[in-house]
C-alpha cells in the first residue's frame, strides 16, 4: 500500500530524524507506528547512521501490530526484522538474525540484556508505550537504565504519558534523557514540583502538584517533546457515550452493605492506606458485577443485573458485533456460560473479530489495551466491569473509536446504582484516576459506615 503522509506525520518524522532523543505524544489513530517505522527506515537504509533497533512493545503489539505495519506499506519494503517472543531459544534465534529492526515484548527486556548472554549492542531504542515504564522501581526501567548509554538515539511513544498524573513523567523522562531535564533522583523531582497530598502521621500516600508545576515540568522536556491529540488532526467517527443503570435487590444490597460494613469496620481505628483500599474497592467492585471470590478462591454468585442488561445490549445490536470490557476472571465466565462469544486473546481471534466473523467478544483492558486496531470489527464497546486506570480506559475505548472506524462508537457503562461503580464513573470522566481517587472513594465510604454504627 502506498504511504501518503499527513502533514502531522511529516512533522513527526522529521522531528524523529533531528532528535536523536525525542518523546512523541501522539493519540490513537494517527499512526505512531508508521511514522517511527519511516524514521527508522532513513536511518538504516538511507543517511545509513543506525545499524541495530530494538523496539520494546507489548507482547501482542510486538508479535503482530508492528510486523503487518512493516509488511503493509510499500516505502517500507526492504526494512527487515525480526519478532524475538516465544520460547528461550526461540527468542535467541531471532536476535541472532542479521536485520534492521528487532521485536521484543517488554516483559522479556530483563531477560535481553541480564540473562541472554548476547551483547547489547543496539544503537536505537524505541519504547512503545512509554508509560509503561512510568515506575523506577520496576524491573524493565531498571534493566533499560542499566544499557541506555550505549543508545545513540532513543524514541518514546504514547498517547497517555501521565494518565495517573504528572509523578509518571519523572522515570519515562529519567529514561530517555538520562535525568537532564526532570533530574536524576525521583525525590528532588517531588520536592521541587509536588506536596504531600494523602498522609498519614509520616507516611504519603500520593502527592499533588504545586501551583504552575504543570507549566513548569512542560517548559523542562519541551525541547525533545512534541504532542499531538486525534480530535485536532483526524477526521474522528462520532462518540456517544451510553451509562446503563442497574439496581440490586434488597437481599443483594444486603450482601453488598455486610461487605462493605465489614471490611470497613475491620479498619476502625486505622486510616486506610493503599493495600487496603485496593483489596476494599476489588472486592465491591466484584460484587458491584454480580460475583466474588471467598477466602478459597471460590466463586460465590450474588446477582445477575449486569448480565441482563448485557443480555438487552446485545439484543438491541440485532446481530452487530458487541465488544464486551471485562476484569476479574469470574466476569469472563459468568459472561461465556450466558452467551456464545469468544476472548480475544490470539492474533486468529483479532484476525476473526475484524472480519466480522464473532458476533460477541471479550477483551481484558489489561492485555488488550495497547496498539490493537479493532475497528473493522464492530462499533460497540461495553463496560461490563469498571476500572480505575484512565489509561487503560482510554485506550481500551480506543481500540474502536479511531481512524478507520467508519460508524458511530457507542460506549456503553453498565453500572449498579449506590456501589462503587458510581465513584469510577465519576473518577474516569473527571479524568481523576489512580490510587488517588480509589483513596478517596474508600475513605468517603469508611467515614459513612462509621458514622452509622456510631
Amino acid at each position: 500500500m502506498n504511504f501518503t503522509s499527513h502533514a502531522y506525520q511529516q512533522y513527526s518524522i522529521d522531528y524523529i530524524l533531528d532528535h536523536p532523543t525525542a518523546a512523541l505524544f501522539l493519540d490513537c489513530g494517527l499512526g505512531k507506528t508508521v511514522i517511527a517505522l519511516t524514521a527508522i527506515f532513513d536511518l538504516t537504509l538511507d543517511s545509513f547512521q543506525i545499524r541495530k533497533v530494538l523496539i520494546i512493545a507489548p507482547l501482542r503489539v510486538a508479535r503482530d501490530t508492528w510486523p503487518s505495519e512493516i509488511e503493509k506499506w510499500d516505502h517500507l519494503k526492504g526494512l527487515a526484522y525480526s519478532i524475538a517472543v516465544g520460547t528461550e531459544s526461540e527468542r535467541k534465534l531471532a536476535l541472532r538474525d542479521k536485520v534492521q529492526v528487532y521485536l521484543i515484548n517488554r516483559e522479556n527486556l530483563p531477560w535481553l540484556i541480564q540473562d541472554s548472554g548476547l551483547p547489547f549492542d543496539f544503537d536505537m531504542v524505541v519504547v512503545d508505550e512509554l508509560s509503561s515504564f512510568k515506575s523506577h522501581q520496576a524491573k524493565r526501567f531498571k534493566s533499560l537504565m542499566k544499557v541506555r548509554p550505549k543508545v545513540k538515539r532513543i524514541v518514546g511513544l504514547t498517547g497517555t504519558p501521565s494518565a495517573n498524573g504528572l509523578m509518571d513523567l519523572w522515570a519515562e523522562f529519567r529514561l530517555l534523557d538520562l535525568g537532564q531535564r526532570l533530574g536524576r533522583f525521583i525525590g528532588k523531582y517531588r520536592d521541587a514540583y509536588f506536596v504531600p497530598d494523602k498522609r498519614n502521621q509520616q507516611m504519603v500516600f500520593s502527592y499533588k502538584p504545586k501551583p504552575g508545576a504543570e507549566e513548569a515540568i512542560y517548559r523542562q522536556i519541551s525541547d525533545i517533546t512534541i504532542s499531538m491529540k486525534n480530535t485536532d488532526y483526524l477526521k474522528m467517527p462520532e462518540l456517544v457515550m451510553n451509562e446503563i443503570s442497574v439496581r440490586l435487590s434488597e437481599d443483594e444490597w444486603r450482601h453488598y452493605q455486610t461487605m462493605k460494613d465489614e471490611m470497613v469496620l475491620s479498619l476502625d481505628g486505622k486510616d486506610i492506606d493503599a493495600v487496603n483500599a485496593a483489596a476494599l474497592s476489588g472486592k465491591l467492585l466484584q460484587m458491584a458485577n454480580g460475583a466474588i471470590y471467598d477466602e478459597s478462591g471460590v466463586v460465590a454468585q450474588i446477582h445477575n443485573r449486569k448480565l441482563d442488561a448485557l443480555e438487552d445490549i446485545i439484543e438491541a445490536a440485532n446481530g452487530k458485533p458487541v465488544l464486551i470490557a471485562y476484569w476479574f476472571k469470574h466476569d469472563l465466565k459468568r459472561i461465556l456460560d450466558r452467551f456464545p462469544g469468544e476472548q480475544l486473546d490470539s492474533e486468529d481471534s483479532i484476525r476473526r473479530w475484524n472480519a466480522g466473523k464473532i458476533p460477541v467478544a471479550l477483551i481484558h483492558p489489561a492485555s488488550a489495551g495497547h496498539g490493537l486496531n479493532l475497528q473493522a470489527g464492530g462499533c460497540t464497546l461495553v463496560w461490563f466491569s469498571l476500572t480505575w486506570s484512565l489509561e487503560l480506559y482510554q485506550q481500551t475505548n480506543a481500540r474502536l473509536w479511531r481512524q478507520g472506524q467508519k460508524e458511530t462508537v457507542v460506549v456503553h457503562h453498565i453500572v449498579a446504582k449506590d456501589t462503587i461503580d458510581e465513584n469510577v464513573v465519576v473518577a474516569l470522566a473527571k479524568k481523576d484516576t489512580g490510587q488517588a481517587a480509589l483513596l478517596r472513594a474508600v475513605n468517603v465510604k469508611l467515614g459513612r459506615v462509621k458514622n452509622e454504627h456510631r
